[in-house]
């Protein structure tokens, strides 16, 4: 079964980890997290284990044939296999849950769908459910206009990375790690370290200020533009390209941090404060 990253959706400030699966064109969701969210149960691994055995015996097999995929654990960052079901299974699931959430649950499930198909018709749609996520969350609008921009650029970035034979995620780490380590004197994993990110599967680009994010684009464009100009070919080479566009951002970073007399990466991240608090904090 081939996808996309997991992805967090939020049904009434409740998260619920899913997938897009773009050969069905569909979603999968955790079904411990629907679960969770329909029932408020402390334990939704143990209540989905009896509704299972439950629903075996009733011989209803369209939700206990169900799939498994690796999503990330909110306890530890870690990926592990979870039974995931996809929209129409969820569906019948929710018959079988008494629980006042129940209606706005299927609501929202629809909505859901409807709107991802929507977003691959026009992308642009996909920018707007973004930008609205991470003002739930409390970021500026400021900084969230780089946010978007900068993933922008990285897509273009590594669109011409698999034009140049890159294709494997590990070698995607590589040359982004060159990039780093020229902008900033760090790699990614250095990076999340000194800013305290102990989690795994917590983004780094969310937890970088303004500044951060310009210079991450600067390397990230640069490198692009050599290589489109360059065209070069397989991962030594990318690997020369990648540190090069890095150190563009780093020269630019160091005359920065001259001026402003103050080193630009920041040991700050948004996990124990409010990210407009923390925002606002570093305009004044």
């Amino acid at each position: 079964m081939t996808d996309e990253k997991n992805v967090i959706k939020i049904f009434q400030d409740r998260k619920i980890r899913s997938v897009w699966n773009p050969e069905e064109e569909q979603w999968y969701f955790s079904i411990v997290d629907i679960i969770a969210v329909l029932t408020e149960s402390a334990n939704p691994n143990n209540y989905w284990k009896v509704l299972k055995s439950r629903l075996i015996k009733e011989g209803n097999q369209s939700v206990t044939t169900c799939n498994q995929l690796k999503m990330a654990s909110p306890k530890d960052g870690k990926y592990y296999k979870t039974d995931v079901l996809n929209t129409k299974q969820l569906f019948r699931l929710v018959q079988s849950i008494p629980s006042p959430k129940a209606e706005p649950f299927k609501v929202w499930l629809a909505e859901v769908g409807y709107d991802r198909v929507l977003e691959i018709e026009d992308p642009e749609r996909a920018q707007e459910r973004m930008k609205d996520l991470y003002e739930q969350k409390g970021y500026s609008k400021d900084w969230i206009d780089k946010r978007l921009r900068g993933i922008a650029i990285r897509q273009n970035l590594t669109d011409e990375w698999k034009e140049r034979g890159i294709s494997s995620e590990k070698d995607f780490a590589i040359l982004t790690a060159e990039i780093s380590n020229a902008a900033f004197g760090m790699t990614p994993s250095e990076y999340k370290e000194f800013k305290g990110l102990a989690r795994k599967n917590e983004n780094l680009r969310d937890h970088m200020t303004d500044l951060e994010l310009i210079f991450t684009m600067l390397g990230e464009r640069v490198t692009t533009e050599i290589s489109e100009t360059e065209k070069p070919s397989g991962l030594p080479e990318n690997k020369k390209v990648a540190k090069r566009g890095g150190n563009v951002a780093g020269v630019a970073r160091r005359e920065t941090e001259k001026e402003l007399g103050h080193p630009v990466s920041s040991p700050e991240n948004y996990l124990n404060e409010k990210p407009k608090k923390r925002l606002k904090d570093m305009d004044e």
